[in-house]
């Protein structure tokens, strides 16, 4: 079914991505020689709201700054329960990065 998603399905998904992303970038990407770290971003609550129009809900993430929330978390003691929407968001901010720096050579000023 479509309209369901499997969170194991999602955890092989990451694993199969991950494993590009690894192949493509190594093990560790120098976030230093990257060229970018700010990135235009869409808060969640207007994100999912479509009754108007995003203007007011556009900020500005950090790259940087979304690798050491990640970093942050991974110290965090085991009983910590994460903030699930936060920690997605920094999540979501990587992912947006590794898939940028896949574009095609010419296409990522273009985006």
């Amino acid at each position: 079914m479509t309209d369901v998603l499997n969170v194991e399905d999602l955890r092989q998904v990451f694993g199969v991505l991950l494993d590009m992303v690894e192949e493509r970038f190594g093990a560790e990407i120098d976030l230093s020689g990257v060229g970018v770290d700010l990135y235009w971003n869409v808060d969640l609550a207007t994100a999912f709201d479509l009754r108007d129009l995003p203007e007011s809900g556009i900020d500005v993430g950090q790259c940087s700054d979304d690798v050491a929330e990640l970093h942050a978390l991974l110290r965090r003691p085991a009983d910590h329960v994460p903030v699930l929407w936060h920690d997605l968001q920094h999540l979501a901010g990587v992912l947006r990065l590794l898939a940028y720096l896949d574009l095609p050579a010419g296409n990522a000023s273009e985006s």
